[in-house]
């Protein structure tokens, strides 16, 4: 009878640290997940910077093509005036 005591107590100290690392990994996945959702709003953030950058990346490239055709058109309205002997 003493021998099934300690048995039944073996199983139920077996049980607690089964129940604990349960506990425990529950736990992890609980940070894991609020992790991942950080992680997925940083994402987000970073794609919509990445777009933004993009844009402006666009309106830069679009200015530069502006300025050589200001540029274009300045000299050409300076090579008009040298003509006049101005």
């Amino acid at each position: 009878m003493t021998s099934e005591l300690e048995r039944i107590k073996i199983l139920e100290g077996k049980i607690s640290h089964v129940i604990d690392y349960i506990n425990k990994l529950m736990s992890e996945n609980e940070k894991l997940k609020q992790q991942m959702r950080e992680l997925k709003t940083e994402r987000k953030k970073f794609e919509e910077k990445a777009k933004q950058a993009s844009r402006l990346d666009e309106s830069l490239q679009n200015y530069e093509k502006e300025r050589e055709l200001i540029k274009g058109k300045i000299e050409a309205i300076i090579g008009q005036i040298d003509q006049l002997g101005i």
